[in-house]
């Protein structure tokens, strides 16, 4: 079994975190709806997710983490998600969010969207967005029929069940934040014990600033300018489902705060930064609170 350390959580209401969204939603989007609504079937086009909701025994779990990936990759730290859900007491359940992929699987360094019902009666539709040709810049997004990431991964699990759930809209970005830092900005400063997020949302109209990991770097990555030079930026066009998870403070687990991957009916995805289209760009999601965090396998270093 993995290290796990669990942390529950002292979940605020619905109420307070529909007010916190929308204050800060308010500073940055000319339009914008927040509230709560019966989770809708999430298996159908555009989001295409492998389960129909984000309810039942709702947690995050941060798996691994950067440290794993830079100065130099640990590419043995490889995980299973049937491994990561038993750890944390939840087998069988659904698992979504961004991680990297299992090198030793797909050949090489990439961008993954984890969507998979674990268990024996398990489900796969993840999907991963790779550098194809490391000197052309040429990338593909595909199906990626494993249960295994690599290095680092921030997981939203929970039984994949309908249920309330927390519905945002947002429409033509007039702040500096995109649309996660938006949410996430708002309820640390509002609510003072950490909330943890975890969720689906489209950029449905505009263009997006992404990532997409090549091979991994034949040098150690010493500092943020070694990082983004090695990485390579898109900008690629909505209608974009991203998996996100969320998390308001760091209640001394070291964790990441905010990760969101996406994918696309029309071949585009990878890691997402924020849009670069404010006059046109609408954001849709949904989104449930966890009751827990779990912190599985944590860097040494």
């Amino acid at each position: 079994m993995l290290s796990v350390t669990k942390h529950p959580l002292n979940k605020p209401d619905l109420e307070t975190v529909i007010k916190s969204f929308s204050k800060s939603l308010s500073n940055n989007f000319r339009e914008y709806s927040v509230k709560v609504v019966d989770c809708p079937d999430l298996t159908v086009s555009p989001w295409n997710l492998a389960q129909p909701g984000l309810c039942g025994a709702p947690s995050v779990a941060d798996v691994g983490g950067v440290p794993n990936l830079i100065p130099t990759p640990k590419v043995e730290k490889q995980y299973n998600l049937d491994m990561v859900a038993d750890s944390c007491g939840l087998p069988g359940c659904y698992v979504i969010g961004p991680s990297a992929v299992a090198s030793k699987l797909l050949g090489k360094n990439a961008e993954l969207v984890n969507n998979v019902k674990t268990g024996k009666d398990g489900v796969v539709k993840s999907m991963y967005t790779k550098i194809v040709d490391d000197e052309e810049n040429v990338f593909e997004c595909k199906k990626y029929p494993h249960n295994e990431f690599g290095l680092l991964g921030n997981l939203f699990l929970c039984r994949g069940q309908p249920g309330k759930v927390i519905h945002v809209t947002a429409k033509f970005r007039t702040g500096s934040l995109n649309f996660i830092s938006c949410l996430n900005r708002g309820l640390a400063e509002d609510i003072p014990d950490p909330v943890a997020v975890g969720g689906t949302f489209l950029l449905t109209n505009g263009k997006a600033k992404l990532h997409v990991m090549p091979g991994f770097s034949s040098c150690p990555l010493n500092s943020d300018d070694d990082v983004n030079n090695w990485l390579r930026f898109f900008e690629m066009s909505g209608p974009l489902t991203h998996t996100s998870v969320f998390v308001s403070k760091d209640p001394g687990l070291d964790l990441r705060l905010e990760h969101s991957h996406c994918f696309s009916e029309h071949g585009e995805g990878g890691h997402y930064h924020y849009d670069t289209s404010p006059n046109t760009v609408c954001y849709e999601g949904y989104f449930n609170l966890a009751d827990s965090i779990f912190r599985v396998d944590p860097p040494s270093e």
